[in-house]
């Protein structure tokens, strides 16, 4: 092996071997596309709604409920990992990738090859630990379960189905980037999204338990609104009536209006852009434009940013709830690395680092607390919420810059690949020579500026979201997510149909 490649060379024989999706060979119908989009929707919905044989699901605890949306997973199905193993394997590939400890140059053909087969190794070893953790008192085998099979046979025969669950969503996701429209991350995410929105808008079941809550109330918030309007009289409005309606309830309706509010903002920032105007060089008159969004980095940033953060919490839970690490060192039952009360709070952190960069659930989690600590406190001061939120706040704006100006260099999207993708499609800059150092120059006065904004923007966004509150608990990044990859995907469906009726195009967008 060649001294200057990189040692993950050695790892992929191994890894060319695993089971794979295989790239089509040419061009792919539109048709056909869409029609594994659907295929793969549908499979994902089913699998979401396969629990894992032998569980106790009474006794369950869910490591990523507070970001299970984003995960688009389901609690105690086939799919309870969701995406979580795929985009933390991304991460740490990104982060070693781009601080230069893996020496792989992404614009080489055989180092990306390289990088894609050791990612795929790595995603099936982020399965295992994150999989094998969660038998050890959160996902817990049924009685008869255990005794069948024996304590170590349940654990590892659940183990086994995350990791069969988690794997075949990491070859769907393969199949909808290669056969289909987009990326399978982002569309599963939407997927799940839009259920809890739809549900959480609509849902007339009534509501179980909760102080502030009516009897008979229902659970979505138009019928919720509807009801509470219909059975309060002025006086009882005033007297609490208002604050059920806006504040209250498990779908408040200041979470609807957030929401709402957040599809806005994110559709007019997907729709801004800079367009650099462009010739063909041999064909006179063939005009076009290439579009450098403001959003640039897409939704990818923040995908990352809250696996990473989803990853902070499960492990501070582990270290400080489970038996067999809370003996380490430093790390074991510190209260400043997460305090966990699980009868009070579940899994969601009660105290230190890891409640400091977690999401708040909406005003009422924060601003009410703060602003009136003797009706809505909690025991923390408003001293300690305020930097709850300042320090959310910047962990989100801060990684998701980290994250898109990683995200730009690993998916050929910088400056250079850009203008090596234009040079060779056959077009330029009009009033500049053809040349891709040129444009490369060109390129080089937006794209490191707009990857920055672009990851402070989406950052700031869902952050935003995540203090104002969604419906459904979507969170906040949840909800930005999928107004983004909606629209993403409206956009890719257009460039397939236009490649459809305009072969020509398919070599500018790197079709055969």
């Amino acid at each position: 092996m060649d001294e200057d490649k990189s040692l993950l060379y050695r790892f992929k024989p191994i890894a060319d071997r695993l089971p794979a999706v295989t790239k089509p060979e040419g061009h792919i119908h539109f048709r056909t596309k869409m029609m594994w989009v659907v295929v793969i929707l549908v499979i994902y919905f089913v699998m979401t709604n396969v629990y894992i044989y032998g569980l106790d699901q009474e006794n369950t605890l869910d490591l990523f409920a507070q970001y299970r949306t984003i995960m688009a997973g389901a609690s105690g199905s086939l799919l309870h990992l969701g995406i979580a193993p795929i985009v933390t394997a991304s991460i740490i590939m990104q982060l070693f990738v781009g601080a230069k400890i893996i020496k792989l140059d992404l614009t080489n053909r055989d180092d990306k090859a390289c990088y894609q087969s050791f990612l795929k190794l790595l995603v099936i070893i982020m399965i295992i630990v994150e999989g094998a953790p969660q038998v050890f008192g959160y996902l817990v085998p049924s009685a008869n379960f255990e005794s069948t099979f024996g304590s170590g046979g349940a654990r590892f025969l659940i183990v086994l189905q995350l990791f069969i669950g988690s794997y075949i969503i990491f070859l769907m996701d393969e199949v909808v980037s290669k056969w289909g429209i987009g990326s399978g991350i982002s569309l599963f995410i939407a997927a799940g999204v839009s259920e809890a929105l739809f549900t959480g808008t609509i849902n007339w079941n009534t509501v179980h338990g909760g102080a502030a809550t009516m009897a008979n109330m229902p659970a979505g918030t138009i019928p919720q609104t509807i009801f509470i309007l219909s059975n309060m009289g002025a006086a009882d409005m005033v007297n609490g009536g208002y604050e059920l309606l806006l504040l209250g309830g498990p779908n408040p309706l200041i979470a609807l209006v957030g929401t709402l509010v957040i599809f806005l903002i994110v559709a007019y920032l997907e729709s801004t852009r800079i367009e650099l105007p462009l010739s063909h060089g041999s064909a006179r008159g063939a005009r076009g434009r290439y579009p450098i969004k403001l959003i640039y980095a897409s939704n990818i940033p923040v995908i990352l940013m809250m696996a990473l953060l989803a990853n902070i919490s499960m492990f501070a839970l582990l270290f400080y709830t489970n038996p067999a690490l809370t003996g380490i060192p430093i790390l074991g039952n510190n209260n400043l690395i997460g305090y966990f009360d699980t009868e009070q709070f579940g899994t969601h952190a009660a105290g230190g680092f890891a409640w400091y960069v977690s999401a708040p659930m909406g005003l009422t989690d924060w601003l009410l607390p703060m602003l009136d600590p003797g009706a809505y406190g909690d025991g923390r001061s408003s001293i300690q919420h305020l930097m709850r939120v300042v320090i959310y706040f910047t962990v989100m704006v801060m990684g998701s810059i980290l994250f898109a100006k990683f995200w730009i260099s690993t998916t050929n999207m910088g400056a250079e690949s850009v203008a090596n993708q234009i040079q060779r499609s056959g077009m330029q800059i009009p009033g500049f020579r053809r040349d891709p150092r040129v444009l490369r120059r060109v390129l080089e006065r937006y794209i490191p500026i707009v990857t920055i904004l672009s990851g402070a923007i989406v950052g700031a966004v869902a952050a935003g979201a995540d203090l104002i509150g969604t419906t459904g608990n979507a969170t906040g990044t949840g909800v930005l997510l999928t107004v983004g990859i909606l629209i993403q995907f409206y956009e890719a469906m257009g460039r397939e149909q236009m490649m459809e009726m305009h072969p020509v195009m398919r070599g500018f967008f790197g079709e055969r």
